[in-house]
């Protein structure tokens, strides 16, 4: 194959990988709050799982707080995006 063939194959490759952002219901938001409320009061590990740029992401690690004023919560040492997250579990 060409060189320019496969480069075209690997981008196509890349492109069917991308997952769609999940559409979250009212109700799906209602309960990602609820579960971040209870990491923080809890202080139990949670794993939290983002949606950036066609890709999931799962961060573990323990709600330490949320800004509401920059819309972020802090897991550990590093801070997520409210906007970005599609789902919270604490685990028990």
């Amino acid at each position: 194959m060409l060189p320019e063939h496969l480069r075209e194959l690997r981008k196509w490759q890349a492109e069917d990988d991308l997952v769609k952002r999940p559409n979250l219901s009212e109700w799906d938001l209602q309960q990602i709050q609820q579960e971040i409320d209870r990491a923080i009061r809890s202080r139990e590990l949670t794993e939290v799982q983002t949606w950036r740029d066609g890709i999931l992401h799962k961060h573990t690690g323990i709600i330490v707080s949320a800004d509401i004023s920059s819309q972020r919560i802090q897991l550990d040492e590093r801070w997520i995006k409210v906007a970005e997250i599609v789902s919270v579990n604490v685990l028990e």
